[in-house]
């Protein structure tokens, strides 16, 4: 069992049923599961995406100056971030917003060491707007978030259960690696995550486990060790 963790939500996963923003059933399931986690002693930091909302790099595709695409893209994780505080806190977790870019009333600006005594007085503490820089996605942001604050592990949730050697929603002979080693994932091109993110994960040997976070359970299965999902270490 992990002490402290790392997890990365996927923006788009919480669109659940909806083609835009955020499914209150999908919030609903991500707040119960990580409230049974943090009864059960877990240390819990998290950065949540901003996909189901909008996306940096795909408005710089679409005219949007890049910088301010980004920019834009890191407001919509503090949305995320509110609306999985706003959940946790329904039912019954403490929990605090911490922002990369100052944005009081609406976050605590983000200092390692108030994240780390929130984590260890109980609380879950979310980080959002990302590096507070543009040109860096949230899975950078997690992975700097994971290493600042000494995570044992980063558990990257998305709608896939691991890494495939193909993108198995498009290709059906796909087959999952249980495991694979970050040189692996250069060699072979694997997309699990931007290339900042996995080599800062590599040099701090901080090991990530690709799981679904979409199924109910899965997040308490991961961390009592069953083997669901895909283990990424040196």
């Amino acid at each position: 069992m992990y002490k402290r963790i790392l997890l990365k939500l996927s923006g788009e996963s919480l669109m659940g049923e909806k083609k835009y923003g955020i499914d209150e059933n999908r919030l609903s399931d991500y707040a119960n599961q990580i409230a049974e986690m943090v009864k059960a002693g877990i240390q819990i930091g998290i950065v949540i995406g901003g996909g189901n909302i909008f996306r940096g790099l795909s408005g710089a595709n679409k005219g949007f100056d890049r910088i301010k695409g980004d920019q834009m893209g890191m407001l919509a994780t503090v949305i995320n971030s509110l609306a999985l505080s706003s959940a946790l806190s329904s039912v019954g977790i403490k929990n605090r917003v911490l922002t990369a870019v100052r944005m009081e009333p609406i976050g605590e600006f983000f200092s390692r060491d108030k994240a780390i005594e929130l984590l260890e007085a109980g609380y879950v503490v979310i980080f959002s707007a990302g590096t507070g820089n543009p040109f860096f996605t949230t899975d950078t942001g997690a992975s700097l978030r994971a290493i600042e604050i000494n995570a044992d592990v980063m558990l990257k949730g998305t709608r896939v259960d691991g890494i495939y050697t193909a993108d198995p929603e498009k290709d059906a002979s796909a087959t999952k690696f249980d495991e694979i080693t970050f040189d692996e994932i250069y060699n072979k091109g694997l997309k699990v995550m931007d290339l900042t993110a996995t080599t800062m994960c590599k040099e701090n040997n901080l090991p990530i486990i690709v799981f679904d976070m979409d199924t109910v359970g899965n997040l308490r299965k991961v961390l009592n060790g069953e083997n669901i999902g895909t283990l990424v270490h040196n």
